[in-house]
């Protein structure tokens, strides 16, 4: 047997190591692309978690209710199903600093196409006056044109401008105009001269005839 010398055995050596190295390179590179492929797993699970509660969250039930009187901003607010009066308040800006708060009631659940009326003090002090208030703690109407369900008849000879904006067809205009005819022109003798004003003609008066009186 012959003697391997000594250039040999360095060759040898290489050669071994070379080998050596090699089968530790291809470990790493199947080991990496074993744990990009979990890591591609991974992050598909995640992203369909997230997509899943997402659609949670769009099917989420919304429902619509109108806020007016003595809020900060009357309008159409959407919220979230069995949500209550207070959050419906809330997303209006909150109430006025004249806002009659005795008789409402916060935590009523709401349903969709509620109208929530909140009274002024000024409103329910002139009511009480005249005897018409009645002190009602459901602020909300469902799927109704009548806005004056909250309290009994507007008195056309003393009501403010927020008073007659509950009357249903009747806006902040045309209580304007109301309130200039009954200053130029003294009280009402009848309900049906409310119709002398400018924008209430005898459609109009069918609305409101049931919920006006002098």
């Amino acid at each position: 047997m012959k003697y391997i010398n000594k250039k040999q055995k360095i060759l040898l050596i290489i050669i071994i190591s070379i080998i050596t190295l090699g089968i530790i390179y291809y470990s790493q590179i199947v080991k990496t692309s074993e744990e990009f492929d979990i890591d591609e797993q991974n992050l598909e699970i995640v992203e369909n978690k997230t997509e899943e509660k997402t659609e949670d969250i769009d099917q989420v039930a919304k429902i619509i209710v109108h806020v007016s009187g003595a809020v900060k901003q009357e309008g159409i607010v959407e919220l979230e199903e069995n949500s209550r009066v207070a959050d419906a308040i809330e997303l209006a800006g909150g109430v006025r600093e004249d806002a009659y708060m005795k008789d409402v009631n916060l935590a009523e659940l709401l349903e969709d196409g509620m109208k929530i009326y909140i009274p002024s003090k000024e409103e329910v002090e002139n009511q009480k006056e005249s005897g018409n208030y009645v002190g009602n703690t459901n602020t909300s109407n469902k799927n109704t044109t009548d806005k004056n369900d909250l309290n009994s008849k507007v008195n056309i000879n003393t009501a403010t401008k927020e008073e007659l904006d509950t009357l249903p067809g009747i806006g902040e205009s045309t209580a304007n105009k109301i309130i200039n005819y009954r200053e130029e022109n003294g009280k009402f003798k009848s309900i049906e001269e409310i119709k002398e004003v400018s924008g209430i003609g005898d459609s109009k008066f069918e609305q409101i005839k049931d919920l006006i009186e002098i």
